[in-house]
């Protein structure tokens, strides 16, 4: 009590704190118009600022292509807060603004926001250089990023940008090294509306480009007028650059090609490479908008105290926090920026001259990224964890391997290499990349999930060339292998499609930038290390001064030591709730060998009461022995229980073994406990252990996710809708492996909707109606207590005769069947009564037994229910 007391107080402090806090921040005002530039085009703005009356720095904050000024707003408050006066606005063609998308065309968006300047310069609110001229600054992600760079390159009146996550020369982005990058550009086309809603120029370049797969000098053209590189010369104001890791769209070299040219006209530039980017991951919001906004204190307030942060920075991920399951991210930085080939190391390769093939049509393709599923978690950034989803043919690539490291080594920047490339066709575009090969050679991890395309132009005769690799941050462990790997085909460009055959060999070594000077800052410690101590202090006072000590664990019953499960009195409320219950009052035993399905409609209490059985929730009432050992959060009797509830999580490069083995380290328990191969051959996976997970079926998935509850062959297996999406054969094959392993002696509970897979495949059925046991015992107990019995007879009853049967005493009905007659007995019918009466009427009977499905029985015992 004392401990809750304290807690109470300093919460409540907190809380009073936060809400002065807010109360002292000055109001937002926001001012919505739309601003007439021209040519019938009007462009929907927002205008904020806060606090006093006077003059102050003006931000302009560009959207992301898709968006519109309302994904900007709540940057935009903040920096109004922060003494700003804020203008945010939807680009062409976006939310309400009119016109057409010219993908920050010069005469277009770009004037549009000198106009936007424009207007600025005749707000009371902005701070002029001089008259025309207001003190400017621009961030932005994106779509946002170029047109901030853009502008910086053709209005002088732009004193500093931030630009994010953007593009510096949009040709090289689209079409690097003359090869279409084909998804991701039909994902702005599809992203923007539609080709329609394009310049008509821009259009009929898409179209022209996608048709033929390969870019011409016309489209280059075009998209390099609408890039920052058209006017690098121009871009001298101090430039934050923030890159993502985590992009196949626009990858670090494009900020690495805008920080040599802006540094070449002699203007401060800052380099930080987040963790997220266009395909997922960390995008850092938090820490990249306080980045921005002292950027623009030192360069539009000319506050030289505010710390700008360094010239270089990269966010490198170190593990996985165990209490959110999120990536630990840490700053690494340097007083200078290193480049995409700084301090490079030579690693010499080995691998004979390889041919492989183009297939016709480019298919099926080679996988790297998956771009824009940036929804999927980041996989990129997940790369450095040992997860990837890249995917190489057989017959569509060739390898090379370094030898195992002999220590760590940080790749920092885009590693190269030289080859000989022979092609059958006129030209080879290949797609280079360098993995992460682990020690037993087959796990592999492709940093940051990036390939570099090439076009080798001239390649009949055999051509050398350099690649120039992904720029990447990754630390390769000791004992790991670099894979260069160069593939014929990739999910997001456009391959030749007609099939050639490509030859190449090496000409050098794997060169690696290492960029020594950039060193990783110390993990922070965990706000949870200083106040945990002091909070463990209080509650162990107050567990003194109360004399409350922890009950001793419940003894184990010898007389249940060989019964697998026994429930007696078993209830859970709902949270809450006083008088509503989730399991109310539940007892049964389950014995050895049985196979026990357990069944009652939804909201009838089953997933709780499994909950309960794995100790994973606390029964209100009531005991479950396991083996005659009380259950509980932890207790050791249930490293005898094996569960699989609707889904296991696997790796998708690993194999199923190698997932299983990964799985049971994790135990902590030896391998021989394991009986891998005992599990593995019940769940009948045979050669498919050796694939990768992510080229198996649902049906081997469940397989695989039973064999990892059956690791250790415990003597309870508790199986939760495990025949979820899987199609008829693949039922028949899970049905044949519960039993399998019930025949053993051991104990499988079954919980599951498909009443005729239960019938098959158990022996003994619980069936749970509204938290409470309706009937417990052998399956063929339950279906043959109906009413309705079918009469087989040697011969088809005609009408006349089932009309007599029906009017029997104990008869309530007899309906003829192909089979003989389906009759139903009233109240005081009896099976014995029915066969003499039969046979009175010189009926041909074959057979009498009870004629009713699971599904009868389990209808009739819910409905009895209520």
């Amino acid at each position: 009590m004392a401990a809750v007391a304290a807690a109470v107080v300093v919460l409540a402090g907190a809380g009073t704190w936060t809400a002065v806090a807010s109360d002292d921040a000055p109001a937002v005002r926001r001012a919505d118009r739309v601003m007439d530039v021209g040519d019938g085009v009007r462009i929907d703005t927002s205008y904020f600022t806060a606090g006093p009356d006077g003059r102050r720095p003006a931000v302009l904050l560009g959207h992301g292509f898709g968006g519109s000024k309302n994904d900007v707003r709540r940057q935009a408050e903040d920096l109004a807060r922060d003494g700003y006066a804020v203008l945010t606005w939807s680009a062409r063609g976006f939310g309400k603004s009119t016109g057409r998308i010219g993908l920050n065309d010069p005469e277009g968006e770009v004037a549009d926001v000198s106009r936007l300047i424009d207007w600025l310069a005749d707000r009371p609110e902005v701070e002029l250089d001089r008259a025309g001229d207001p003190r400017v600054g621009m961030a932005g992600a994106s779509y946002g990023g170029a047109i901030a760079l853009l502008t910086a390159g053709h209005d002088d009146r732009v004193d500093a940008v931030a630009p994010a996550i953007t593009y510096f020369d949009l040709a090289d982005a689209l079409f690097p090294d003359g090869v279409f990058k084909k998804l991701w550009a039909g994902i702005f086309v599809n992203t923007g509306g539609g080709c329609a809603r394009f310049e008509p120029a821009l259009c009929e370049m898409y179209e022209r480009v996608a048709e033929s797969g390969t870019p011409d000098e016309d489209a280059r053209a075009l998209l390099r007028a609408r890039s920052p590189s058209a006017v690098a010369d121009r871009i001298d104001v101090p430039a934050l650059l923030l890159q993502g890791q985590s992009d196949s769209l626009f990858p670090l070299g494009q900020a690495d090609a805008a920080a040599r040219a802006i540094r070449a006209n002699g203007a401060p530039v800052a380099v930080d490479w987040i963790a997220g980017g266009h395909d997922g991951g960390d995008p850092e919001t938090s820490r990249v908008q306080a980045r921005v906004r002292a950027w623009f204190d030192r360069y539009l307030k000319e506050d030289e105290g505010a710390d700008t942060g360094p010239a270089f920075r990269v966010t490198r991920t170190g593990g996985v926090d165990s209490t959110d399951g999120r990536a630990q991210l840490r700053g690494a930085s340097a007083d200078r920026y290193p480049g995409l080939d700084g301090g490079g190391t030579s690693l010499p390769l080995t691998g004979r001259e390889q041919s492989f093939a183009n297939p016709a049509g480019a298919n099926p393709p080679a996988v790297s990224a998956l771009p824009g599923l940036g929804g999927s978690g980041g996989l990129a950034q997940l790369s450095s964890l040992g997860v990837g989803v890249s995917l190489d043919f057989p017959g569509q690539h060739a390898r090379f391997e370094s030898a195992p490291l002999p220590g760590d080594l940080r790749i920092t920047g885009s590693p190269t290499v030289t080859v000989r490339v022979k092609s059958t066709g006129k030209d080879a575009v290949l797609f280079g990349k360098v993995y992460d090969v682990g020690p037993d050679g087959r796990q592999q991890v492709l940093p940051s999930q990036l390939v570099a395309p090439v076009r080798v132009e001239g390649a009949e005769a055999g051509k050398d060339v350099t690649l120039t690799l992904p720029a990447v941050d990754h630390e390769v462990r000791k004992g790991h292998r670099l894979r260069l790997v160069l593939a014929s085909t990739d999910l997001g460009y456009a391959s030749p499609a007609a099939p050639a055959t490509y030859t190449v060999s090496l000409k050098s070594g794997l060169t690696v930038p290492a960029a020594p000077g950039v060193t990783t800052a110390a993990a922070p410690l965990p706000a949870w290390v200083w106040w945990l101590p002091a909070a463990g202090a209080v509650t162990a006072l107050a567990l003194l001064l109360t004399g409350r000590r922890r009950t001793a664990a419940t003894p184990p019953d010898p007389a249940l030591a060989d019964v697998p499960l026994q429930i007696t009195g078993l209830s859970k409320r709902y949270a809450r709730s006083a008088d509503r219950y989730a399991v109310q009052d539940l007892s049964f035993r389950v014995e050895k060998g049985q196979v026990l399905g357990l069944l009652g409609p939804n909201g009838a209490g089953k997933t709780t009461t499994l909950r309960m059985l794995m100790g994973l929730i606390k029964p209100d009432a009531g005991e479950i022995r396991v083996f005659g050992h009380a259950v509980r959060p932890g207790a050791p009797v249930l490293s005898r229980v094996g569960a699989f509830v609707e889904g296991a999580g696997f790796l998708p490069h690993l194999s199923g073994r190698e997932n299983l083995e990964l799985y049971w380290r994790a135990t902590g328990r030896p391998p021989e406990d394991a009986h891998l191969d005992e599990a593995l051959r019940i769940a009948g996976l045979g050669g498919a252990l050796a694939r990768a997970v992510r080229t198996y079926s649902q049906g081997m998935r469940q397989r695989l996710a039973i064999a990892q509850a059956m690791l250790g062959l415990p003597d309870l297996l508790i199986l939760d809708e495990p025949t979820n999406g899987l199609d008829p054969p693949q039922i028949r094959e899970m049905r044949e492996v519960m039993i399998r392993y019930a025949a053993a002696g051991r104990t499988v509970i079954v919980s599951s909707h498909l009443l005729a897979e239960v019938e098959q495949s158990c022996t003994h059925l619980v069936v749970m109606d509204r938290g409470r046991l309706v009937q417990a015992g052998p399956v063929h107990e339950i279906v043959g207590s109906g009413d309705t019995l079918l009469v087989g007879t040697e011969e088809p009853v005609d009408e006349p005769l089932a009309e007599k049967v029906a009017a029997l005493p104990g008869v309530a009905s007899a309906v003829r069947t192909d089979e003989g007659l389906l009759v139903r007995l009233d109240a005081g019918g009896t099976a014995p009564r029915l066969v003499a009466e039969l046979v009175r009427l010189e009926v041909p009977v074959a057979s009498v037994g009870p004629h009713r499905r699971l599904e009868d029985a389990f209808l009739t015992l819910i409905g009895g229910s209520a």
